[in-house]
């Protein structure tokens, strides 16, 4: 442990580095954001960023063709990490300046965001139509998390990290996992303008989430279902990521007759009954609990939530 965080104090000694360490407190950056704000050649930036991950100080998220950056979540490098911000002035002519870069790449950032979201929100705009409003949805979802401590909250498909914005105030750290590149572009957009630095989002397959066993209180499942091959294979995955107690939350349509969320919405499924996500639950080894419906006009919000047991005991 000791030679652990003499590492990272190593590490963390030199005025690029605590600079980097103040920008990456703000959320995920990449190489070529951070090269922008500092000023400094790529190769001598990515050199500072290997030394600051091996040393437990930062995290690294590789998306594609992409590498994002942030302050490690957990561990000893992560404790001296707050350590240290908290002890950097605030007044300092340097950091105020790459405060003022950070919010331009930021402004850039959710421009590009809106640009992909103004292209579509027609198509979100008709589907919301067309049942009970999203308010509604996403006060059961608070309804069915309440009274439990939530550590770690994982949003599987997570989109526009709606859910997570939602959530966030009642867990203390929260991952939204989302394949599209454009979509995480709006939800990391979403989350800085709302300044939830708890939270985050990350690339990846839901039914190969980048997670490992055991490592969320909550999962929720937003309007997914629909859209996967294997539904009850993402349902499967969520299980795996649960810790035993832990709550899995999914929501999609009542069966329903609307070809056109097919035709136009690349819907795979025209909803679910109860006893079809029951039968996922029970094969994931989870404990189904009373769904909630929520009638629309015409479609039915269905919540179906299940808790994983503890250690050794089967639903």
């Amino acid at each position: 442990m000791m030679e652990t965080i003499l590492a990272a104090l190593r590490a963390a000694a030199e005025p690029t580095r605590l600079r980097l360490l103040r920008l990456l407190a703000h959320g995920d950056l990449t190489v070529s954001e951070l090269t922008h704000i500092l000023g400094q050649s790529q190769p001598r930036v990515s050199r500072h960023l290997k030394l600051m991950c091996e040393s437990g100080l930062l995290d690294r998220f590789p998306e594609g063709a992409w590498v994002f950056y942030r302050v490690a979540a957990q561990g000893a490098g992560a404790d001296l990490a707050t350590r240290l911000l908290s002890m950097l002035p605030a007044d300092d002519t340097v950091l105020s300046r790459d405060q003022a870069r950070l919010e331009s790449v930021r402004a850039a950032r959710a421009g590009r965001a809106q640009d992909y979201f103004t292209l579509n929100a027609h198509q979100w705009d008709q589907l919301r139509s067309l049942h009970v409003d999203e308010s509604e949805v996403e006060q059961a979802l608070i309804q069915a998390i309440a009274g439990r401590r939530v550590g770690d909250l994982v949003d599987l498909g997570t989109g526009t990290a709606r859910v997570l914005e939602v959530l966030a105030p009642y867990c203390e750290r929260g991952i939204g996992i989302d394949l599209s590149r454009e979509m995480l572009d709006i939800a990391r957009a979403n989350l800085e303008r709302a300044d939830l630095r708890h939270c985050m989002v990350r690339q990846g397959d839901i039914t190969q989430a980048p997670l490992a066993d055991n490592s969320a209180d909550v999962v929720t499942v937003h309007q997914v279902l629909h859209y996967a091959a294997d539904p009850g294979q993402v349902v499967a995955e969520a299980a795996r990521i649960l810790r035993p107690g832990g709550l899995l939350v999914a929501v999609d349509f009542a069966p329903h007759d609307l070809e056109i969320l097919r035709d136009q919405h690349a819907h795979r499924r025209l909803g679910f009954a109860d006893s079809e996500v029951s039968g996922w639950l029970l094969a994931a080894g989870l404990s189904p609990l009373p769904p909630r419906h929520l009638p629309g006009k015409p479609l039915t919000v269905v919540l179906w939530s299940a808790e994983k047991p503890n250690q050794g005991v089967r639903p």
